[in-house]
């Protein structure tokens, strides 16, 4: 299989001739992925080339000093909790003097949900694609309480209940996947959309449809006198957003897979908290960038539109193999949590249809007459029909954890960016 990487040294020739054949087989390759969770690991001993100093976040790369407000409180947070720094001020002198490192999560095979916090003692997701042998990961969910690591806090109470994921909930989740000898999430997330999901800002019916499976090997566990069982069941649960993690570390080896020289198809989107940025399956590793992205959303009481702020984000990986908002017909329960109509998410969906290359076989809408998902974003039909992707996100506050949710617009820049690339590159578009 071709790499993105791969891409930087081969000839400027477009596979197959064409564009369109291109953008055929990177359809092709992203609609018969087979994703497989098969373990939970520590960070360090799975991502490639991690290093115990190291900091993953959300979003293109970017250097230290230009993270701003709650990603950048992340980072910090995330370097105190793995002991990198006795307190704030020796993180912040670590990271500018680059003995505290950062990475993009993208650049490891990874995703990060919002601030999307990776250190080298975090308890990551292992997600093998079977059908092209690639591998992409997610970190541990960190629970339901609004002030998160990944929403840019970091407190007393963060670090407990990292410290918990790490000693309790991640093993007890590790052994039962092992045990049951991977679990093929595919299939899992086709049945969620038919019960109410789209498995970004809804994964109610996916969490206990992956409850479920690893109940079996649970049960041998409680024989087996594996402490923190029950605890951990218990959490699973009372968390309904649980299964988003392994919706993204699904997605995102899904859509490694797309790379094929001269394909105008979008392989990553993600947000930092400078703004948006895409990749093209066809052009490899380089982000092509934009401003924030445009969003509409419903706030939890208490809190106003001014609060609103970036701090990261790759949960749109789902939207990149058609699921979150190229899914919102599935779920239109989600109204009540990010305002909206039923109306206004079932024509939002529809719209999907008109910027994608294809629509999903396994990944269909009840609404739609069991019509496949719009997958494959083309970034020259974004720019011909001026329609931008959706995607449906929690809204993080300037002072740190969630304050709402809501859909989010791709900003047009970045579609224009890439082609302008891509047509440097390969002459066509």
């Amino acid at each position: 299989m071709v790499t993105a990487n791969d891409l930087a040294t081969v000839p400027a020739e477009v596979w197959g001739g064409s564009v369109e054949a291109a953008n055929d087989e990177a359809f092709r390759r992203l609609n018969d992925a087979d994703p497989w969770v098969v373990d939970v690991r520590p960070a360090r001993e799975v991502l490639p080339g991690y290093r115990d100093n190291l900091v993953l976040t959300s979003g293109a790369p970017l250097p230290w000093e230009a993270y701003v407000g709650g990603q950048r409180e992340a980072l910090i947070g995330g370097a105190l909790f793995e002991g990198l720094a006795a307190d704030r001020d020796e993180a912040i002198a670590r990271f500018a003097d680059g003995s505290i490192e950062i990475g993009a999560c993208h650049d490891y095979n990874a995703v990060g949900s919002l601030a999307g916090i990776y250190t080298a003692s975090m308890p990551v997701f292992v997600v093998e694609n079977r059908t092209h042998g690639n591998v992409g990961f997610c970190n541990f969910y960190e629970g339901k309480e609004p002030r998160r690591l990944n929403y840019g806090c970091y407190d007393e109470g963060v670090h407990e209940r990292l410290e918990h994921v790490n000693t309790v909930l991640a093993p007890v989740v590790g052994e039962a996947i092992r045990r049951r000898g991977g679990i093929a999430l595919k299939p899992l997330i086709a049945r969620a959309l038919r019960m109410g999901d789209e498995v970004h800002s809804r994964n109610a019916a996916a969490s206990i449809l992956f409850n479920r499976e690893i109940l079996p090997p649970v049960l041998d566990m409680i024989e087996d006198s594996v402490p923190g069982v029950r605890e951990t069941m218990l959490h699973l649960a009372e968390n309904d957003y649980f299964f988003l993690r392994l919706s993204m570390a699904a997605a995102k080896a899904s859509a490694d897979a797309m790379v094929v020289p001269g394909s105008t198809l979008v392989s990553a989107m993600a947000f930092s908290c400078r703004g948006f940025a895409i990749k093209l399956a066809g052009l490899g590793n380089t982000w092509f960038e934009g401003p924030p992205p445009i969003h509409q959303g419903k706030l939890f009481a208490g809190h106003t539109e001014d609060e609103i702020t970036w701090m990261g984000g790759e949960s749109p990986i789902t939207e990149t193999v058609g699921l979150g908002g190229f899914a919102q017909a599935c779920a239109l329960s989600l109204q009540d949590y990010q305002g909206g109509s039923p109306e206004v998410m079932i024509e939002r969906n529809r719209e999907m249809y008109e910027i994608t290359h294809g629509e999903n076989s396994t990944y269909r809408i009840a609404l739609f007459g069991f019509r496949g998902t719009p997958t494959g974003v083309d970034a020259r039909k974004v720019l011909d029909t001026a329609v931008l992707p959706v995607m449906d996100v929690g809204l993080a506050g300037r002072d740190g954890g969630q304050i709402g949710a809501g859909v989010i617009r791709a900003p047009r820049e970045c579609f224009a960016a890439a082609l302008d690339e891509h047509a440097k590159r390969y002459g066509q578009s």
